[in-house]
């Protein structure tokens, strides 16, 4: 493999990741209060779909982000109703919108743009590296083969260390998914620690999914999200709920995609499928591996009732 193919496997394996970096960081958020959402999947689906629904109509591609943004935090909202208020079961609730946003996406492909499938393109996010650094050997290169999105997803991940280690709402976030109780008696405010975790982690992953239509090919397909979601909730396991962990986890699963791709211009008598199998085959490997040796937050997935014993 000489150089141009190594640094196209590394920008690859960025931009592949910077979807999974923002949704498993917000579901570090979810968790990390004691909530589980496995609901991912769906908002990262809403996400892309209305980054480009959004950008179709205001031709702004900076607009068709927060409206992805905001559809992800929209439909978490809903998971925050029902696992917070109505204490249903938060796998459950999940899987209700993974299935829900999936269905959503389909029919309003046909209702707002007339046709089956896949969107139209629309105008992308555009990165442009200055021509002094862009005819660098190895660094202009690496450059011109990401995006802002690749860059958000890395300042996000230093943000959300902050957040989580260095502030006080990051400490009541942990002491809600810790010992709810404890932290209740403390005074603070559980219901409302958590509705704010399970809203940031739908903005990120419906920021996730915009970075995945606007990323690359402006547009959106039915089940372009293609599990993703839930690869972002392996990525948070395997990097133990914590942010540069995530990232490790994020940069792991998105070389085995980034691989998948450039392995098959070699000249190997294999079978496309299996290529095509390599990140869900990691990621079953690493979860096998080390899914033991992690240790989530205490309260993780337990609806809380004030007063209860």
């Amino acid at each position: 493999m000489d150089n141009v193919n190594i640094i196209s496997l590394i920008t690859s394996t960025l931009r592949i990741a910077t979807p999974l970096i923002f949704a498993a960081l917000g579901g570090m958020f979810s968790e990390r209060a004691g909530v589980v959402n496995i609901g991912l999947e769906g908002m990262m689906t809403m996400g892309a779909f209305f980054a480009v629904y959004v950008t179709h109509i205001t031709g702004s591609p900076i607009m068709g982000i927060f409206g992805g943004v905001l559809a992800g935090g929209l439909l978490a909202l809903i998971h925050a109703v029902l696992s917070i208020n109505l204490r249903a079961d938060q796998v459950i609730s999940g899987t209700a919108i993974n299935l829900f946003a999936t269905a959503l996406s389909s029919f309003l492909i046909m209702k707002l743009f007339g046709k089956g499938g896949q969107t139209d393109l629309v105008k992308g996010l555009p990165f442009h590296v200055p021509k002094a650094i862009a005819n660098l050997p190895i660094i202009g290169t690496l450059l011109n083969g990401i995006n802002w999105f690749v860059i958000l997803a890395i300042i996000l991940v230093f943000v959300s260390y902050f957040v989580m280690y260095k502030t006080a709402f990051g400490l009541r976030v942990r002491a809600v998914g810790e010992h709810p109780k404890a932290a209740d008696t403390l005074g603070i405010n559980v219901y409302k620690t958590r509705y704010i975790c399970v809203v940031i982690s739908g903005m990120l992953a419906g920021l996730g999914g915009a970075a995945l239509s606007l990323g690359i090919t402006p547009m959106f397909k039915e089940n372009m999200v293609a599990g993703r979601g839930f690869i972002a909730l392996a990525a948070m396991i395997f990097g133990n709920w914590k942010p540069f962990g995530i990232l490790g986890a994020c940069l792991l699963f998105g070389f085995g995609e980034a691989f998948q791709i450039t392995a098959q211009g070699f000249s190997w008598s294999l079978p496309t499928e299996f290529y095509s199998a390599i990140p869900y085959i990691l990621t079953m490997l690493a979860l096998a591996g080390f899914v033991g040796k992690t240790q989530g937050p205490a309260a993780s997935g337990e609806p809380y009732e004030k007063g209860s014993r």
